[in-house]
């Protein structure tokens, strides 16, 4: 394992499933997420890529890629944390974002991405548990805040999965690759997402606890829950993971916005 924890992708079938899911979902513009040794990058060259931007935080590959990357792609590769990127210097275009993403720090990224503006599509590869998480409906095992919020800004698809042996050195978990698109028109604005997010937190922050009882922690006025539960055809015995994301957004916005 290398001093940033990096799990190499190495099995050709992954890779070329990633770049197939990656160009079908055409954008005009390109990022890709801690590229490592490069092995999405040379293919998405070999594909016909051109002057599109990597981002990565490692030293060691930076200079790897520097020395190895063909000059004539025209490939920009930015030395940094990607969770400490400024996506709006990015150029103002529909932008199409993969990676073999870090286990570590998936989820924060998925969250950044799905909030850029210039967010159009991405193909990602997750934890497998992470992956089932994501894509998890309302009852289901593993479902949480880190459904709702992604199933409300984006479509889901499966792409594939990725056992231990396609990565050099292998990890400790199987894997799995998600394709992303853009909903159009999502029910949350983004000058409100921080309230709704705050919602939605507050509802998982307790386990085992009802929606009521979660929310009446967070501070939300008791009598108004009741209210809008009622109102929205809610049992006040609800827990949170029977809840599905479009009623937590009916919810949110009667709680919050009325």
């Amino acid at each position: 394992m290398q001093k940033y924890g990096q799990h190499f992708l190495i099995n050709e079938n992954v890779i070329n499933q990633i770049i197939d899911a990656a160009l079908l979902l055409k954008s005009e513009n390109l990022v890709e997420i801690g590229p490592g040794k490069g092995a999405l990058t040379a293919r998405l060259i070999d594909r016909g890529c051109r002057n599109f931007t990597v981002v990565e935080i490692d030293p060691e590959m930076e200079k790897y890629l520097r020395k190895n990357l063909p000059e004539s792609a025209g490939v920009k590769i930015l030395r940094q944390n990607f969770l400490q990127a400024d996506l709006e210097t990015l150029a103002p275009r529909p932008t199409l974002f993969v990676s073999n993403l870090p286990y570590i720090d998936a989820a924060d990224i998925l969250d950044k991405v799905l909030s850029c503006p210039h967010f159009q599509s991405a193909v990602f590869m997750f934890q497998k548990e992470q992956a089932q998480r994501i894509r998890a409906r309302a009852g289901e095992t593993g479902y949480g805040p880190l459904s709702v919020f992604s199933q409300l800004r984006a479509q889901i698809s499966p792409i594939c999965k990725a056992g231990r042996g396609c990565f050099n050195p292998p990890p400790k978990v199987e894997s799995m690759v998600l394709a992303f698109m853009r909903l159009n028109n999502g029910p949350v604005p983004s000058e409100k997402w921080p309230s709704f997010n705050k919602l939605v937190t507050a509802a998982f922050l307790h386990k085992r606890k009802t929606l009521f009882n979660s929310w009446s922690l967070a501070g939300y006025d008791k009598q108004k829950i009741t209210m809008v539960l009622a109102d929205c055809k809610v049992k006040p015995t609800a827990r949170p993971e029977e809840i599905s994301p479009g009623k937590y957004v009916e919810l949110w916005q009667k709680l919050c916005c009325l």
